[in-house]
């Protein structure tokens, strides 16, 4: 994989440029509010995929929407390139910074402007937690649907950014789903509206675009979100299965009976072992993979669809089934899959964790797949995947101070998203591209499809100065990338497209 931005950078050349930038930002800015010494600005030098580091150049933390565009227009004016970031929660590297630009900082970006419980909407400035929405509008009996395993830290602006979803994702929609109109700005400086509070917005429909755009269109400050009632009673059922196989059948039986849980997760074993040893979730350690499904609703639908899936399971070849007794144990069970990421954090230095999706009834084939591939390339993997749409998170676990094991991580992660595609699906689900994609892009797409994808973001920024280098390779990389791929036979399926 190769970094967005060098990291061997003249060193005259950065404090030139550094000092350029401060200049003309001190002007807009508070003192505070400007960072640029190396013990000021490394805290910043990634996200959540701390494999790859960068050290900004500048770091603007702006306070108000004025000061988003003047720190917007002066970057534009001196061609410096922008990078925004939330929480620094995300897991694609696509908040890492650029090493001769600025870090737009948005933390401060914290205020909820309004809960309206008539129109059950609540808006927000972007640098607001996921779950502090849920929180607010608890008041009213109403709650944010989309909930990201790190709802307790990532803002709703990166949650825009990546199109985040959750483990109620199946049933309730991902971000996209749940957003009426997102507010930002340009890379010039321009303020910019994408959909309405309205059924209906005029003009061209671009709210699609800008959810999940990765901070390359535009810089998100304001977002109005959909919610919904809190649901009278919710209950999981935990299920074990003997054989991975099994257990992905049960998936696809599931949806077959036309039954839409709130929540369908899939943990293997490796990752069961993990998150028991860290939260007690209550998990079956002598399973070869758990389900969690749940169901909420008033008490007669609950009851109703809980004996509906429990004997879907049970026909599938479950060889255990239990349900919550009450909601202390429902909010259990759930903790051990909301954990699955710090859980994996204490058995290894770092992990790589992946996101690619896949039809729902290749969830076995894709975890067998990945057990060879364990043998292979010499490092564990633990998964949990949302199994109900078929998003996959495979954990790498590796030592990234060892150079060997992050190049054998590389490979192994660009193996799995290669499979993924060769089962009918895609190279991500909800984490993004950022940089950890980017190679595998030219797996997916096309000469055609990635020029159609340029063009939409010149549209927008054609001087290319927001989040340069991230989400579309270009095709001089995808050549460059296959040549590399198939020198070092590690192309697992022979007939995905080559540059």
């Amino acid at each position: 994989m190769i970094a967005a931005t060098p990291n061997t950078i003249d060193p005259a050349q950065r404090a030139l440029a550094q000092a350029r930038v401060v200049q003309a930002l001190t002007a807009e800015l508070p003192p505070h509010a400007l960072l640029w010494h190396s013990e000021d600005t490394t805290p910043y030098e990634c996200d959540g995929l701390s494999a790859y580091r960068q050290r900004p150049l500048v770091v603007a933390l702006p306070e108000t929407e004025a000061q988003v565009a003047a720190v917007l227009r002066i970057c534009h004016d001196l061609q410096v390139p922008v990078v925004a970031r939330g929480a620094g929660t995300g897991l694609s590297g696509g908040a890492m910074p650029h090493a001769l630009g600025v870090t737009l900082a948005l933390a401060k970006f914290k205020q909820i402007i309004q809960i309206n419980p008539l129109a059950r909407t609540a808006t927000v400035q972007c640098g607001v937690r996921n779950l502090a929405i849920s929180e607010a509008a608890a008041l009213h009996g109403l709650y944010y649907a989309p909930d990201p395993s790190s709802q307790i830290a990532c803002t709703i602006g990166g949650n825009v950014a990546e199109n985040s979803g959750g483990v109620h994702c199946l049933k309730y929609g991902l971000t996209l789903h749940n957003v009426l109109r997102v507010r930002g700005f340009t890379m010039a400086g321009e303020a910019v509206d994408f959909g309405s509070e309205a059924l209906d917005a005029s003009g061209l429909d671009l709210l699609s675009l800008i959810v999940g755009s990765e901070g390359m269109l535009a810089v998100i400050t304001e977002v109005t979100v959909k919610l919904i009632p809190k649901p009278a009673l919710a209950r999981c059922v935990m299920a074990s299965f003997d054989d991975v196989r099994k257990a992905g059948l049960a998936v696809a039986n599931i949806i077959a009976a036309g039954i839409i849980p709130a929540g369908l997760e899939m943990m293997d074993k490796a990752m069961t072992a993990a998150v028991e040893d860290f939260v007690h979730a209550g998990y079956d350690l002598s399973a070869a993979a758990i389900l969690l499904c749940e169901s909420d609703g008033t008490a007669a639908e609950v009851a109703e669809e809980i004996a509906q899936m429990q004997a879907v399971l049970m026909a599938s070849g479950a060889s255990h089934c239990e349900v919550s007794a009450d909601e202390a144990q429902r909010l259990k069970f759930w903790s051990g899959r909301k954990n699955a990421f710090p859980a994996s954090g204490r058995i290894s230095p770092d992990y790589m964790c992946m996101d690619s999706t896949i039809p729902r009834k290749n969830l076995a084939d894709i975890l067998l797949a990945i057990q060879e591939m364990e043998i292979k390339y010499q490092l564990r993997c633990a998964n949990v995947f949302h199994a109900g749409d078929g998003n996959l998170h495979p954990l790498i676990l590796f030592d990234a101070k060892d150079p060997d094991q992050l190049r054998r991580c590389e490979e192994f992660g660009a193996e799995i998203l290669e499979a993924s595609v060769a089962l009918g699906g895609t190279v991500t689900g909800e984490h993004g591209v950022g940089v950890e994609k980017l190679n595998s892009m030219c797996v997916q797409f096309s000469a055609a499809e990635l020029a159609q994808m340029h063009a939409v973001k010149l549209a927008f920024d054609p001087q290319g100065l927001l989040n340069p280098g991230k989400v579309i390779p270009t095709l001089h990389r995808c050549a460059e990338y296959g040549r590399m791929h198939v020198s070092r036979g590690l192309l697992a399926h022979p007939d995905l497209p080559r540059f």
